[in-house]
């Protein structure tokens, strides 16, 4: 009779370990800082710098609310609530800065923002080194001229004896006040804006197009693509998400112009098209000693600037893959 294969079982014990689902945040910050702790140390001077000139004035907010004066302190101030608020909603200049506010930023966004992207794919075509690292060099320069320096310069060639006048009477015309007349305000502010930022602006794009797949245009050369199509169809949605990045950040700041280049820009002649939020805020708070009321009219510019960030990032989030968080 054929009895069954009996097999041996073996007395060895599988011992499992059971291990905590969830580990402690503690545990883990500290194992991050253990294994990065020159990274932190690195980090440490910049959250300093953050906490005490950035997070640490945010204390003073609470004057916007209250009738401040120096003899009661923050504290001792007595609260008005929202009547601040109610003055600039319902004041007389209200409607200009903020008309004007939106101008600036929306002119700088339509013809500022694009060229930093067109003179980047511009250069990338370029097939000449020297002459691509000169023109480089040349839209450089002037980031690192100081501002009253540009304006400087504005004052000396826009003058009623300036250099353009001279061209302009040189070819039969009249002298033109451009610093003085306000219709002539925007145009300056964008297109000295743009003179001066333009080339700094484009070594981000110049970078994002660096990092492109080189066997994509390879690609697309061997299937009858000219240099028009693949700037076309690979370098601009190559670097579509740093346009994009970039763009959410300026729409959050739309609210908050150049205002140090607008002080010296403008004059009484020209507040109907030149003032904007920061110049008023400049104007009450410091000239005027209206602490309460210009803290007011800032932390209303602040909110909003906040809310056109999240709202953009949000557009961003909802129609494409590229966002800020």
């Amino acid at each position: 009779m054929i009895q069954p294969l009996r097999t041996e079982q073996s007395d060895t014990k599988i011992q499992v370990v059971d291990t905590p689902r969830t580990i402690s945040f503690g545990r883990i910050v500290m194992k991050d800082f253990q294994r990065n702790k020159y990274v932190y140390l690195m980090l440490f001077p910049v959250v300093v710098y953050y906490l005490v000139f950035h997070y640490g004035p945010m204390y003073g907010i609470q004057i916007a609310f209250k009738d401040y004066s120096f003899g009661k302190g923050i504290w001792g101030s007595t609260w008005v609530g929202l009547q601040h608020f109610h003055d600039f909603f319902n004041g007389y200049y209200f409607f200009r800065v903020i008309r004007n506010t939106l101008l600036l930023s929306l002119y700088d966004v339509l013809f500022g923002f694009p060229s930093a992207i067109v003179l980047a794919l511009l250069l990338n075509e370029v097939r000449s080194r020297v002459f691509k690292r000169t023109i480089q060099s040349i839209t450089y320069l002037p980031h690192f001229i100081s501002m009253v320096v540009v304006v400087g310069l504005m004052t000396d060639f826009l003058s009623m004896n300036g250099l353009i006048n001279q061209l302009i009477q040189a070819f039969g015309g009249k002298s033109i006040s451009f610093l003085i007349q306000p219709e002539w305000f925007r145009t300056l502010y964008v297109a000295s804006g743009i003179w001066q930022g333009i080339g700094w602006g484009s070594i981000i794009y110049l970078a994002a197009i660096a990092n492109i797949d080189p066997t994509l245009y390879e690609a697309a050369r061997v299937d009858g693509a000219g240099r028009f199509k693949q700037m076309l169809h690979i370098t601009i949605p190559g670097i579509m998400p740093t346009i994009i990045i970039l763009f959410i950040l300026r729409m959050g700041g739309i609210l908050s112009v150049a205002d140090d280049k607008i002080l010296l820009m403008y004059n009484p002649s020209t507040y109907e098209t030149a003032d904007v939020i920061g110049t008023y805020i400049y104007r009450k708070g410091i000239l005027q000693a209206g602490f309460s009321y210009s803290t007011a009219v800032g932390l209303f510019n602040s909110v909003i600037s906040f809310a056109l960030l999240v709202f953009t990032n949000y557009i961003s989030r909802r129609f494409s893959d590229t966002k800020l968080w």
